[in-house]
Order: C-alpha cells, then structure tokens, then sequence
C-alpha cells in the first residue's frame, strides 16, 4: 500500500500504527457513536475501543477489532488519547467518503504518544493528503458496573424490526418505556406523546427474535413502575419503599416497567441504522444495554454498545 511509505519517521517511534484499505470501515463506525464533540480512545492488542458520554447518563462504546485492520502495532500494553471527533470524522472523509465501487480511501493512523497529535495519512487514487489532530488528556470513562452476573433481561432482535417499530412509536415523546415479562407483552416499547400512548409489541417466538430472557427483577427505586394485573384490572404503583413482600395473597402478576429519556436514546438510532441485530438488556438497578451488531463494507463485524440510565424523573401516569 503506498501509505506504508508515506510516514515521516520509522514506525518504531509511533506507539500506535493502525491501517485500513477503506477508511468508511472505521469512518462509519465512528458515525455511530458522534453526539458529542470529543471522543476517548483506548487501544490495546485486541483492538481500538472509542467511548462518547453525555451528562453521566449515557455511554457509547465502538469496538473495532484489530482484525479489522490491515496493520495494528501497538508498542505498550495500552494507548489512550482523547481528541475531538467532529473533527477526526471531517479527516476521515475529507475525499468525500466515494460510493464509486472499486474506488476507496485508505488510511494510515499514527500516534507518538502522550502530548503528540494524532497523525492521519490518507490515500486516494495516488492522492494523499496528512492531517494531525490535536490530541487531550483523556478522561476517565463512567463505570456503568453493567455486569453479566447482573442482568435481568435479555432479548436479541434483528434490526428491522427494531427499525420499524422507532419508525411507528411517538418520537414526541419524553420517554421510551420498556416493558420485559415472563408472560404477555413479553416485550413492549410504550411512548407517551402529542398523539397520544403507543405500544409496539414482540411476541416472544417473533420470528424477529432470536432469544428472549426474562426473570421477575428487583428494579431501582423510585424509577420504575409496576402494573399490578388482578381480576383483569390495572394497577400502577410507584414508590420508593415498595416491597414485593406486600402482594403476598394478593393474585397478580409483576412485569417490570423501565423508562429512558427519549433525548438519550436518539443518538443510538445512528448505530440501529447500521446494524443488522441488535440486544436489549436490562440490569438489576434498571440500567439499558443496546448491543448493535454492524457489518463494515468487508462483511467484519464491529460492535456498538449503548448504556443508559433509567429516568429518574417518572411520574405516575
């Protein structure tokens, strides 16, 4: 690749070198993660993991693996720069992302280390063109403590369907609900808009799942709901005490109802539109995981992790 010759100095002074035949596969990735201006990187021999964050109450997570890449050497056991994104994506398409089949832009990245800018070597048809990007002290990313020995709930979806039902839903709406039971709805995403409620139902053996997982939860306080079903009426409770000992005697059915922030969830659309399957979980103190699975233009996987907080600022409806 011409690009190999292109560097200003040895490689062995850099302690990150990562090369791509098309930049879009990591340009398009990175898309999907662009709702805030800067971005932290952290590399490590697996890969290139980027982290976007807004008000503490949502994370975004690119995982581009080192297979990805034509060349990934890193000399340390781990490289993390923070850098402004909106200006890296400008770099990234700066010969204007071609569509022309059999035309791509490849790219060289470079870092020297700590207090260096980060070095863009870009190719096409025997163009090229270098960009260096300031780079910032990088900032320690949230712990959202979303571990697998905590989730509640799990559902795998492909990606139409998801699609589909955000095309239906009230995008007025403040909040998006997300209801997961053991029985009926099973799985149902409520919006409470200017046109009024609207629900989007899964049936748990929906062709368009793949796997449905779900036990009764003990969610946060104060932040999720639950409808009470007895004798065919509806019950809605929430407190910050509320103690499922009270319905012993009582005959009814528990389904855990957590809600998200609409303004928060939006941005994760951009990694929806991209990916072919998607899941859905939920931990024990109500927190979300969208896991997004996107095919670059290779046919590689990459992933796209969401997390967010549950609302804390729910009313009775």
């Amino acid at each position: 690749m011409p690009l190999s010759t292109q560097s200003d100095q040895g490689d062995g002074q850099y302690v990150l070198v990562a090369s791509l035949d098309n930049v879009r596969n990591l340009s398009n990735i990175l898309k999907a993660i662009a709702f805030k201006d800067h971005a932290l990187f952290n590399a490590t021999p697996n890969g290139l993991k980027v982290t976007v964050e807004d008000s503490k109450c949502l994370q975004a997570n690119a995982f581009i693996q080192s297979e990805i890449f034509q060349e990934f050497t890193i000399q340390e056991d781990s490289v993390s720069f923070q850098v402004n994104l909106t200006v890296l994506l400008d770099c990234l398409t700066i010969f204007g992302g071609s569509t022309v089949p059999g035309v791509t832009t490849a790219l060289r990245l470079c870092y020297n280390g700590y207090g260096y800018p980060l070095k863009l070597f870009l190719e096409e048809g025997g163009v090229v063109t270098v960009c260096k990007i300031n780079t910032q002290e990088p900032e320690e990313p949230i712990d959202f403590e979303f571990c697998s020995t905590n989730v509640t709930n799990k559902v795998i979806l492909q990606s139409d369907s998801l699609r589909e039902a955000f095309s239906e839903l009230d995008m007025t709406s403040e909040v998006l609900q997300i209801t997961m039971s053991p029985s009926q709805p099973y799985f149902r995403l409520s919006t409470f808009g200017n046109s009024g409620n609207a629900h989007y139902d899964y049936p748990k053996d929906s062709d368009m799942m793949e796997l449905f997982q779900c036990t009764k939860t003990q969610t946060n306080r104060s932040v999720t709901h639950f409808f009470l079903i007895n004798k065919g009426r509806f019950f809605c409770h929430q407190s910050s005490n509320y103690n499922h000992n009270h319905l012993h005697g009582f005959n009814s059915t528990v389904i855990p109802l957590s809600r998200y922030k609409m303004s928060l969830l939006k941005p994760s659309t951009k990694a929806l539109a991209l990916s072919c399957k998607v899941s859905v979980r939920t931990d024990s103190q109500g927190f979300l995981s969208l896991q997004y699975l996107v095919r670059n233009d290779d046919g590689q996987i990459c992933f796209v992790e969401y997390y967010c907080c549950p609302d804390e600022d729910v009313e009775e409806e």
